[in-house]
């Protein structure tokens, strides 16, 4: 699970053109809003929705959901592991 998690980190601060080291991400870290490190917004979220796809071959349609899956990594990781889209990670 923990390469999972850096593998989300790492794919979180090359999508969203983030210049930090994604193992500085805590795991429990929020993600969005103008209040946090990262500062990631809607189109952040998008740019992810689309790499997540790409990588693990997943769709997140329902913005509830989602809002609640991009809180943190270890909500998203938690996530892709209930889809059994994590394979090489498990």
């Amino acid at each position: 699970m923990n390469d999972l998690k850096l593998a989300l980190k790492t794919l979180i601060v090359q999508t969203c053109d983030k210049d930090c080291d994604p193992s500085s991400i805590g795991d429990d870290e929020t993600l969005f809003g103008t209040e946090t490190r990262l500062a990631l917004d809607s189109l952040d979220a998008l740019q992810l929705s689309m790499a997540l796809q790409k990588k693990f071959g997943v769709r997140l349609t329902d913005s509830k959901e989602t809002r609640l899956i991009f809180a943190n990594v270890a909500n998203l990781a938690a996530w892709l592991k209930d889809q059994n889209k994590a394979g090489e990670f498990a």
